[in-house]
C-alpha cells in the first residue's frame, strides 16, 4: 500500500503532558520538563488563569530552546502577574524507530561510567562468560575460561592452585624454564640448554618394558637395565644408544 511521509508504525506522538508554573510578576521565561516538537508553537497549549493564551512573538508566547538546546521553553512577551495560574499541555515531540548504522557507535555515545564496578580484578571461573571478537567471523561470541589456551598471554602455565606449574619467566628476561610440583622447583632448563634436577627434584625413570619402535639418526639414548624392548630400535650410523 502507498504511503505518504513516514510508514504507518514507525513514527509516534509522545503522551501529552501538562505542567504547571506560577507568575511573580517578573519572569517571563519557563522551562518544560519534557522537550515539544520544534516549530510545535500551535502544538503547545498554553494557558493563564484558565484563558488559552496565543501563540507568536506579537501575541501571548514563543516556544524555543532553553539554555541546554531543548525545546523546553515557553517565554511570554508580557510578564505573568504575581500569582497568576499557568498551565501547559505538552503533547510532547514526535519521535520514530531508527536503525543503527553498523560501526556507527562511537566510544563517544557511551557513558564513561557504564561499567563502573565490572573491572575489578577477580578469580575467573571455568564457566564464566568472556566476549572475544572473532576476526574471521566478524563477530562476537562467548567464551568461557575453560575454552581457552593455557598459552594465552601468560609466562606460566599452572594447575587450579598455582603449586604445580612451568614457568618461563619467573624474574625478568631470565631465560630459564623451572617446573614446580606440589609447590617445590624440582628442576630447570637453563639458557644453554642443560637440564638441572634440585636438591628436591628426582630423576629420570623408564619403564622395564619399552614398546616404542622408532629409529636414531644422530640422537643419543641412555636407558636404565634391566629393560625389555617389545619394539624395535633402529641405531643409525651417527647415533648412540647406552643401557646401564
Amino acid at each position: 500500500m502507498a504511503y505518504i511521509g513516514s510508514k504507518p508504525g514507525t513514527t509516534f506522538q509522545g503522551i501529552a503532558r501538562i505542567q504547571s508554573f506560577t507568575g511573580d510578576g517578573s519572569t517571563t521565561a519557563f522551562d518544560l520538563t519534557f522537550a515539544a516538537s520544534e516549530g510545535g508553537d500551535n502544538d503547545v497549549q498554553v494557558f493563564v488563569n484558565n484563558v488559552r493564551q496565543k501563540p507568536g512573538s506579537s501575541a501571548s508566547y514563543t516556544l524555543g530552546a532553553d539554555g541546554s538546546g531543548d525545546i523546553k521553553r515557553i517565554t511570554f512577551n508580557v510578564a505573568p502577574a504575581a500569582a497568576d495560574e499557568i498551565y501547559v499541555i505538552n503533547p510532547g515531540s514526535e519521535t520514530s524507530l531508527i536503525a543503527v548504522s553498523d560501526n556507527s557507535v562511537t566510544s563517544s555515545k557511551i557513558n564513561a561510567d557504564a561499567i563502573t564496578g565490572q573491572t575489578a580484578e577477580a578469580t575467573v571461573a571455568d564457566d564464566d562468560v568472556i566476549l572475544v571478537y572473532d576476526t574471521s567471523a566478524g563477530a562476537l561470541k562467548k567464551m568461557t575460561k575453560a575454552n581457552f589456551s593455557p598459552t594465552v598471554a601468560s609466562n606460566a602455565v599452572l594447575d587450579a592452585d598455582s603449586d604445580t606449574k612451568i614457568q618461563v619467566e619467573e624474574s625478568s628476561d631470565e631465560d630459564t624454564i623451572r617446573v614446580d610440583t606440589a609447590g617445590t622447583e624440582r628442576l630447570t632448563v637453563d639458557a644453554d640448554g642443560k637440564f638441572a634436577f634440585t636438591s628436591a627434584g628426582g630423576g629420570v625413570i623408564n619403564s622395564t618394558t619399552i614398546s616404542n619402535t622408532y629409529t636414531l639418526t644422530n640422537q643419543n639414548l641412555l636407558l636404565a637395565g634391566p629393560v625389555t624392548l617389545t619394539g624395535t630400535i633402529t641405531v643409525g650410523s651417527g647415533a648412540t644408544m647406552v643401557v646401564v
